[in-house]
């Protein structure tokens, strides 16, 4: 059953068919002809407004052509996605002629880089590479390196606490206690290792890295430790460096120092990153007080020793002019690729 309007729309859209070269194409002329607005769907929504005796004659043309026409869309846009998708392939079938590409080629992260130049150095001067625990009990992090529960230095290192005896240890001085109490003396070891502090800025993390020393024997003196650090110091910043030590105060030794390094940028003249001193802050140090010593069983009328504890991240700053601790750990491949 035909009828010369349905008829005429459906030759229409057949033809259209016909021409269609894609998918997308295909895709309009349903919407044209088969949508909500589309021309055969109006002729369907017009049926109230003929007489009774056109109406199902109209009707059932529409309907009809409807069901043709759908049944042609489907076989035609299955025939033509299949044809498109051997079209993709082929565009995008591997050219098994090409060179192959390279990786990307990492590089080692400053920090790492540092902290291994650090051990390096200290490894050369005959000192072994001792670790520990980063969970550490109380009694290790604060008593074995006399700093009592009352003791006012606590104050100056926001520990994260575990349960009232374990924490996130604040130093890896808790390696060298371990270690003392291994071995008798001689001792000479360095402690690289990751610490936790409640401290977070543009110059501090929450979770950062250090390396300390300790040597412990017979006879010795500030003086070993000076040209020790002193030796440290050339090597890591330039043959031309200087060091300087001003008096300070940390309760497992005595004496205590802190310890400057001439400014490698300005020479010592004074500039902005030395705020016009002309010298670097870059570790703590000092004799290992007597009250440690027998903490760990050793008799400070035989042995004496010395220690000292630096930040890499500070070191680190420093060595490549960085002024923001946490573009050490935002993973940015910008800043780390330039250190390639």
């Amino acid at each position: 059953m035909s009828h010369p309007r349905v008829e005429a729309v459906a030759g229409e859209a057949r033809a259209a068919i016909d021409r269609a070269a894609s998918s997308a194409e295909l895709e309009g002329i349903r919407v044209k002809y088969l949508g909500r607005s589309g021309d055969l769907t109006q002729i369907l929504k017009s049926l109230g407004a003929l007489s009774p005796e056109e109406r199902p004659q109209v009707g059932a043309a529409a309907n009809e052509a409807k069901r043709e026409l759908e049944a042609l869309l489907d076989a035609r846009l299955e025939a033509t996605r299949a044809a498109e998708r051997r079209r993709q392939r082929e565009r995008e079938r591997p050219d098994l002629t090409l060179p192959g590409r390279r990786p990307a080629r990492g590089v080692v992260h400053p920090l790492s880089r540092v902290r291994d130049e650090i051990v390096t150095i200290f490894t050369g001067l005959g000192f072994s590479v001792a670790e520990g625990p980063e969970i550490e009990t109380d009694a290790y992090n604060f008593e074995a390196l006399n700093i009592p529960r009352d003791h006012p230095a606590r104050d100056m290192q926001d520990t994260f606490y575990l349960s009232p005896e374990t924490l996130l240890r604040t130093h890896t001085s808790p390696v060298q206690i371990r270690a003392m109490r291994l071995q008798k003396p001689p001792v000479r070891i360095i402690c690289p290792g990751v610490v936790y502090r409640r401290d977070a800025d543009i110059t501090h993390s929450p979770m950062f890295h250090q390396v300390e020393g300790l040597a412990v024997d017979r006879d010795v003196t500030m003086a070993d430790l000076k040209g020790t650090l002193d030796l440290f110091a050339r090597e890591m910043f330039g043959p031309r460096s200087k060091i300087r030590f001003r008096p300070s105060f940390f309760p497992f030794t005595e004496p205590s120092a802190e310890v400057d390094v001439v400014c490698f940028l300005c020479a010592g003249a004074g500039c902005r990153v030395c705020t016009q001193s002309g010298w670097l802050e870059i570790l703590g140090s000092g004799m290992v007080h007597p009250q440690v010593l027998k903490n760990v069983g050793y008799d400070p009328e035989e042995v004496t020793g010395w220690a000292f504890g630096m930040g890499v991240e500070r070191i680190a700053m420093l060595k490549y002019g960085v002024d923001d601790i946490r573009l050490f750990f935002e993973n940015d491949l910008r800043f780390l690729s330039q250190f390639a």
